[in-house]
């Protein structure tokens, strides 16, 4: 496998780092770096500037606004995006239900949502985990019956990521309750506006309002907000899984993180010198950084076969890289609360707005570790990612 990039490759990558210097807001990155939390308001004034630029939704086909950019310009992009750091786009809707609406849906649904998925018209959330119901979804028990025209909703969702701000949400619901768990299942979208639609949050354990609880009581729902085949909702979820995976290995995240564990580390005295001059320091970092390279490797290794897998079919090496991607995230968040030592306890989870400037610079690292320990679980939990792999690629 060749590794270098060529020079059209190398001149994307300063035109995609030029642009993110020139149009980021300053704040918007500060916060970034520091793991703060960005308004509502400043995430969609940058996805907006994206999408002006005819970035927005880059992996999109053409016709429905996307670049039309090879698999290596979309990983130097994404890269890029998350090492700047710059927020990327709303994943609920670029990443899950725009791919899903253009590839199952029907041409009236894609002239209605997309353009607005792309402007971030419509906020939109995920409708598929439920108290009972995490890595075995198909266990799900929300149920959508048809009367007429109209689906009937009822139920509930859990973990229901930023719900507090979505104007739409895509919904894994039971339509066929008879039928083998997997194939009674359907994928519908509808308005979090609608009556019987009730969100109520869920405080995390680093303080923060990022989850949420959802009910439905008896949601009416136009029958034509289907997205493809009735009851083939779980095929569509998997291949909306596998999409999330893949980006869940976020690379260029791990590396800025690591970029800020030398910096600070640099600074902050143990034993009367740097941390980075602590050998054992240094060999963690070092173990980190070799597995980070590993995970690189792979993941060019899954964009250079992209498309072999068929139309629909994630390739079943996503799975890899949600399992080290989401591991490598949450040792570098492990690094960082080992660079602070004591300045990690006091923390407070209002400081987040910047409030307290003698504790400036170490406010977010503990809540962030906290916050970190999710990623193993959400998407499909790591266990279960290694099911996937034993079946879909050793053959077992």
């Amino acid at each position: 496998m060749d590794l270098a990039f060529t020079k059209e490759e190398v001149a994307f990558r300063e035109e995609v780092r030029a642009f993110l210097r020139d149009n980021v807001p300053a704040t918007t990155r500060q916060k970034m770096i520091e793991g703060r939390h960005l308004s509502k308001d400043e995430m969609v004034a940058w996805w907006r500037i994206l999408n002006k630029k005819g970035w927005g939704v880059s992996h999109w086909p053409k016709e429905y606004g996307g670049t039309g950019w090879s698999s290596v310009q979309h990983y130097i992009f994404n890269e890029e995006l998350q090492a700047y750091p710059a927020p990327a786009p709303l994943a609920f809707g670029v990443s899950m239900v725009g791919p899903v609406i253009y590839t199952f849906g029907n041409e009236a649904q894609k002239k209605q949502y997309l353009p607005r998925i792309a402007n971030v018209d419509d906020w939109w959330c995920q409708g598929f985990s439920e108290p009972g119901s995490g890595s075995d979804l198909a266990s799900l028990k929300t149920k959508a019956e048809r009367k007429g025209d109209k689906w009937i909703i009822n139920g509930q969702k859990t973990w229901t990521t930023l719900a507090q701000y979505a104007d739409m949400i895509f919904c894994l619901c039971r339509t066929d309750p008879s039928a083998k768990k997997q194939t009674g299942i359907s994928f519908i979208v509808f308005s979090m506006k609608s009556k019987g639609v009730t969100v109520r949050p869920i405080q995390t354990i680093d303080g923060g309002h990022e989850v949420n609880e959802v009910f439905f009581d008896d949601v009416e729902v136009p029958y034509e907000n289907l997205i493809g085949e009735e009851n083939k909702g779980w095929d569509y979820a998997k291949f909306l899984l596998g999409n999330e995976r893949t980006g869940i290995a976020r690379v260029g995240v791990s590396k800025e993180r690591i970029r800020r564990i030398k910096d600070l580390a640099s600074k902050v005295e143990s034993a009367g010198k740097p941390m980075m001059e602590d050998q054992a320091f240094r060999e963690k970092l070092a173990a980190v950084e070799i597995e980070l390279k590993a995970l690189e490797l792979t993941q060019l290794r899954v964009v250079a076969d992209e498309g072999k897998h068929g139309k629909g079919k994630p390739n079943p090496a996503s799975s890899v890289l949600k399992i080290k991607g989401s591991e490598i995230q949450q040792a570098t968040t492990e690094l960082l609360m080992e660079v602070i030592g004591p300045f990690a306890a006091p923390f407070d989870e209002h400081a987040d707005d910047g409030s307290n400037e003698a504790m400036e610079w170490t406010a977010q690292i503990a809540p962030s570790y906290f916050n970190n320990r999710k990623v193993s679980i959400y998407g499909g939990s790591n266990e279960i990612q290694r099911n996937i792999i034993t079946k879909a690629v050793l053959g077992l």
